[in-house]
């Protein structure tokens, strides 16, 4: 008679008939709480699952595509400083370049065919060139700075080459980049608070200047232009000043955040150094191999062997001694249970002898290698062997 089992009832599953088909359909079911719950997957890492630091592989491969830590405010900064430092230093050679300029096209104005001499282009170019040549090296010299300082010296073109999966860019993650991440809230922050602070700045220079601008209306166009100048001028460095004060923190921002940028998953790592150190598979293969070119090298050797001592079963250990050239015996091969065997059938084909000894089949097994001679505390039990393999061999003992 055949006995059948069945399987007990499934329970009940407790809610609506439409929560019981969402269940089964592979659906949690909506709990109430969940009902007007926020979903936080918008102020998440941009990365799921990236837990992994960098490796320095990982680092330099985004080094050389140009994905480098770099603040763009404290090169901003350095290069508005710089150029403003300049200008105050040179504005008498300026001002009077200026001055020049304008009495040079006012008298060209009235002496000159501008539609015929070339005399105007060339005199514009040469005014234009002294005005901003030193202002543009200054800048160029100043930002080149501030990338060394943050970068070090780096040249690549890949961040300037085009990439044409950037033509549509995904919206959604764009806004919850530029909106919700933590790069978004933190640029959104430092903007406001730099306007903020800015603007605080102007009104208290402003401010302790009225009345010195109210009576203008009694000065001449120089006493105006060398207060509203110096005033200028003046915001503009403190600006300078606090835009490269403030650009500190966001260096340190966006090094953490590029460090967050490159990141790993667990399996990226595996693939990293399966690529680096090789596949395991073929890595064993290649031990393999190795252990069996080794093993054969030193199946060689045994035929020269004075003596195998064995543990019979597990251990085999070839020793050799030559009075003239060996200070001690010397152990030439050694192998457990499949090689112990091929070693005693060597041993047995050419004749040399074999002894059983298990103590110190393993002492020697397990503290000598291949190649070195047998420690001190074991000469009184080899040579005693030795003398015995002599004796039955008829080979002399000195």
């Amino acid at each position: 008679m055949k006995l059948y089992s069945f399987p007990a009832p499934a329970p009940e599953f407790p809610g609506s008939p439409d929560q019981r088909r969402g269940f089964l359909n592979g659906i949690p079911p909506l709990r109430e709480e969940d009902t007007f719950s926020i979903h936080l997957q918008w102020f998440a890492a941009e990365d799921e699952g990236r837990t992994e630091e960098p490796t320095e592989q990982k680092i330099r491969k985004a080094r050389e595509d140009g994905k480098v830590a770099k603040s763009t405010d404290l090169v901003a900064a350095l290069i508005l400083l710089f150029s403003l430092l300049l200008i105050g230093i040179l504005s008498p050679y300026m001002v009077r370049t200026l001055k020049s300029m304008l009495q040079f096209f006012l008298y060209q104005s009235v002496e000159t065919d501008v539609t015929v001499d070339g005399t105007i282009p060339r005199a514009f170019i040469s005014y234009y060139l002294r005005l901003t040549l030193p202002v543009m090296g200054i800048a160029f010299l100043a930002a080149l700075l501030g990338n060394l300082f943050q970068v070090g010296f780096l040249f690549t073109v890949k961040p300037i080459q085009p990439d044409f999966s950037k033509i549509s860019p995904n919206i959604v993650k764009w806004a919850q980049r530029a909106l919700f991440s933590m790069e978004g809230l933190f640029n959104t922050g430092k903007s406001l608070f730099k306007i903020a602070v800015i603007v605080g700045l102007a009104y208290f220079n402003v401010s302790r200047k009225v009345p010195e601008i109210t009576n203008l209306v009694y000065g001449t166009v120089g006493d105006a232009a060398s207060v509203i100048g110096g005033l200028a001028f003046r915001l503009m460095i403190e600006t300078a000043l606090i835009l490269l004060v403030f650009s500190l923190p966001d260096y340190f921002f966006q090094r953490r955040q590029h460090r967050e940028s490159l990141k790993m998953t667990k399996q990226e790592i595996k693939e990293e150094m399966k690529q680096s150190e090789g596949d395991p598979l073929i890595k064993s293969r290649l031990r393999q191999k190795m252990r069996e070119l080794l093993t054969n090298q030193m199946m060689q050797s045994v035929p020269d062997a004075d003596v195998v001592v064995t543990n019979p079963t597990h251990y085999a250990v070839a020793l050799e001694y030559k009075q003239e050239s060996m200070t001690a015996p010397r152990v030439t091969a050694k192998g457990m249970d499949e090689v112990a065997q091929r070693i005693k059938a060597l041993a047995r084909e050419n004749e040399v002898p074999i002894i059983e000894n298990k103590p110190l089949a393993r002492a020697l097994h397990a503290n000598v290698e291949i190649g070195d001679e047998i420690p001190e505390e074991y000469y009184s039990v080899v040579s005693g062997i030795l003398v015995k393999i002599y004796e039955m061999t008829g080979k002399s003992v000195s």
